[in-house]
């Protein structure tokens, strides 16, 4: 589990739009998955995809809202947590999975913490 300015590994598993899996999102670098490392400061989530150099980015006061699944944009991952990140940008409604733990108590404990910080902004 990650803490606020330390990095933990990860994995993006793309953004959808209007949270259909069959709908991803291909601009400004998010539709390719990938595992990585992410972590997150006052303004927002970071993940950097492992071969890449700048990290994508995902700012909180674009943040909606944060849930719990076991699949997002066309992926099963075996039971793992998945955190969806619910987002607007450019007018769409975006949906943005990852998994950053394989434990469902450490995937709620990070996404209170993201929603913390959705809340202060």
């Amino acid at each position: 589990m990650v803490i606020e300015k330390e990095k933990a590994k990860g994995a993006y598993l793309g953004t959808e739009t209007d949270e259909k899996w069959w709908k991803r999102y291909r601009k400004n670098k998010l539709f390719m998955r990938g595992s990585g490392e992410y972590w997150y400061d006052d303004n927002g989530l970071y993940f950097r995809r492992f071969l890449t150099r700048s990290p994508l980015f995902f700012a909180f006061d674009l943040m909606r809202e944060v849930r719990l699944g076991t699949w997002h944009a066309g992926k099963w991952c075996m039971g793992h947590p998945i955190i969806k990140i619910i987002w607007e940008m450019d007018g769409l409604r975006l949906s943005s999975g990852f998994i950053f733990t394989n434990s469902m108590v450490d995937a709620e404990l990070i996404k209170d913490g993201i929603e913390r910080k959705i809340n202060a902004k």
